[in-house]
Parts: C-alpha cells; sequence; structure tokens
C-alpha cells in the first residue's frame, strides 16, 4: 500500500530545528552553578502551581471595572510630576502608555492651574490617553482648604472641567507641608475639608498620601465617606516630607528627622483596611483603593491586590518615571513586562 502524504512527509517537529541548541546547552553547563537559589532567596508570600495553566497569551489580563470605567490591568500611573519642561515629556509618555495598555492615571499637583494656564500643556493629556482610561486632576488639601475660605470653589470645578479629567485627587500631606520652606499650614484637620469637598463636589474624588500612608483612625473616617477611592501612598516609596528635609538647612533637618520616619507600609495598611470593612459593615461607603507605596515589580502589587479583600489595583511612580524622561519606546518595553509578569504571576502564583 502506498503511504499517504503524512507517511511520506513527517511534519518537521519543534526540536529538529532547534539550530541553537548547542549553544544553549553549553551555557546552561557553564552557568549551571551560578544558577541557584537558595532557601534565603524564596519569596515565601505564594505557592508556586506550575501543573494547572499552559503559558497566557501576551499581554491578555481580565479586565477590572475600576473607577466608573474599565482597566486592561491592574496598574495605576500614580501621581508625580507637572511644572516644568521635563514634565511634559514624562507626562505625554506616560498619558500614551495609559492608552496603548489600559490604565489609569493621577496627574501631579495642578495647583499651578488653578490660577495660571502657563503650564497647561504638562497636565493637557485627556486627547492622548483617550476616554477609556481613569484620569484624575490633583490638589493639595491645603489648597483646597484656602479654596473653600476664599469662597473659590469655582476654580477647582473649572481645573477638573478644562483637564477633561474624570474627578479630583486630594492629597494629604501635613508633614510635608511642615516641613516645606514654602509649605502651607492647615487651619483645620484634612478630615473636615474632605467632608465639606463630598458635600460640595458632583465629581468623583480619591484622596491619598503622600509616602507616609494612613493609619487605622484615619482609613476609618475615610472608608465611612462616600470617596470614588483612597490612595494608600504608603512607606516604602518616595516619602515627600523627607524629600522636603533634605531641602531644608541642616539644623532643621537634626530637629526633624524623626517625624520622616513615621508611617505604615502598604502591607500593613491592606490589613487595616480588610480589620475595619470587617468592623464596620454597612458603614463603609468607600470600596474601592489604590495600593501605592513601596511597590517595586508586578509581584508586589500582585500580592497585596490579592491580599486585600477589596476592589483594587496597585500604583506606581518611580519606576514609571525611571522609564519616562526620555523615549516612550523604553517606557512601552517596561509596561509590557510588567504585564507580561503579572500574566504569568495569575497562571501560576497563588497568593498563601
Amino acid at each position: 500500500m502506498d503511504k499517504t502524504f503524512e507517511d511520506r512527509n513527517p511534519p518537521i517537529l519543534k526540536a529538529e530545528m532547534d539550530v541553537v541548541a548547542s549553544s544553549r546547552k553549553k551555557d546552561h553547563i557553564e552557568m549551571a552553578f551560578n544558577s541557584q537559589v537558595n532557601k534565603g532567596q524564596l519569596d515565601n508570600r505564594f505557592y508556586y502551581e506550575p501543573m494547572l495553566s499552559g503559558h497566557p497569551e501576551t499581554n491578555v489580563l481580565p479586565t477590572i471595572p475600576f473607577l466608573g470605567k474599565k482597566m486592561n490591568a491592574p496598574l495605576w500611573i500614580s501621581s508625580m510630576t507637572g511644572g516644568t519642561q521635563e514634565a511634559y515629556v514624562i507626562n505625554h509618555n506616560l498619558a500614551k502608555a495609559c492608552k496603548e495598555f489600559g490604565l489609569g492615571m493621577g496627574l501631579g499637583s495642578c495647583r499651578g492651574l488653578l490660577y495660571s494656564d502657563e503650564r497647561m500643556k504638562d497636565f493637557d493629556l485627556r486627547n492622548a490617553i483617550g476616554t477609556s482610561s481613569p484620569f484624575f486632576a490633583n490638589l493639595g488639601v491645603a489648597q483646597v482648604e484656602e479654596l473653600f475660605e476664599k469662597d473659590a470653589l469655582d476654580l477647582a470645578i473649572a481645573l477638573v472641567d478644562k483637564l477633561q479629567a474624570d474627578g479630583l485627587i486630594i492629597h494629604v500631606n501635613p508633614f510635608q507641608e511642615w516641613l516645606q520652606p514654602e509649605g502651607d499650614q492647615f487651619k483645620r484637620s484634612p478630615l473636615a475639608v474632605i467632608q465639606q469637598c463630598c458635600a460640595a463636589f458632583d465629581f468623583p474624588i480619591i484622596v491619598k498620601e503622600v509616602g507616609q500612608g494612613f493609619g487605622p483612625k484615619s482609613l476609618a473616617a475615610l472608608m465611612q465617606l462616600p470617596l470614588a477611592a483612597i490612595d494608600f501612598a504608603a512607606s516604602g516609596g518616595t516619602n515627600f516630607a523627607l524629600l522636603e528635609l533634605l531641602r531644608a538647612e541642616d539644623n532643621r533637618k537634626n530637629h526633624y528627622l524623626p517625624l520622616t520616619r513615621q508611617g505604615h507600609t502598604a502591607e500593613e495598611m491592606v490589613t487595616f483596611v480588610n480589620d475595619l470593612s470587617v468592623t464596620l459593615g454597612e458603614k463603609v461607603k468607600c470600596k474601592e483603593f489604590i495600593i501605592s507605596g513601596g511597590i517595586k515589580s508586578f509581584l508586589d502589587g500582585y500580592y497585596l491586590i490579592n491580599k486585600l479583600n477589596s476592589k483594587a489595583v496597585y500604583g506606581q511612580a518611580s519606576g514609571f518615571l525611571k522609564h519616562a524622561r526620555g523615549s516612550y519606546a523604553e517606557l512601552q518595553e517596561y509596561v509590557a513586562a510588567q504585564l507580561e509578569g503579572l500574566s504569568l504571576a495569575n497562571a501560576y502564583l497563588t497568593v498563601k
């Protein structure tokens, strides 16, 4: 009997086409002794489950409903900078990445835009981001308190409108303002100001710290307000109180350095929120969170959003900043690698 076409022409297996096999095996031999991971180097936050999934498709992650929109990955570009020539390049690169990868973004402080549009080009990103991704303006609680005092709340409303932002981030920074040579002093508690904002504004509000996080009493108060989200800005990332102290005279540094060492890590705050969600029960009105502060990699983010028993994404600032200062291609490669890492974590790691 004649052989079929397939018998006469068997399929070529990938192994038969592996033209680099010899050099790869040589590399394996030469690098074997430098490729050992000891017990102390293991990441003990996860169970590794290699049996349960094929390799994920590139950059395919579950869509996440967040802040009234849909994100393609649980990754938030945290508030950074504005008002300089370099900020224009940084912010526009970040906005482009938001659109390409379906991320969310919070602007750095927009204080300068309250009274002048001179640096508007640094912040005018809605067209670059598109309408699908969440995009928020940003003011300090001291500036908002001043607007209430001057009966000038329309300036904040106009700011959100002209940026075509989805809402406003209000950053809370008592130590930073105290230590900043040009800083403002709070006349009322930030909580009182934010409660007033909730009644006055008809757009979503996010409240964030600036590198030291929130303790349980502050979180409990915020979680009972009708906020769109709470952004941890925990200890472990850029500490803006310390940053301002580094700008100060030496005698001031000696006096106030201990203040910069106060705060809470993102993991500690996850525990606070989980406990408060149970304790407060139906009193909880804010149920979405941005976990930020000391998130060094996609594994840190993956771990924390899975430990939190509420809807959450994770935020990074310095990681993005490092790669957004030059060509977009560098930032694009960085973001793609982060999302590929998340996809692999989803496929093969479960949180202990």
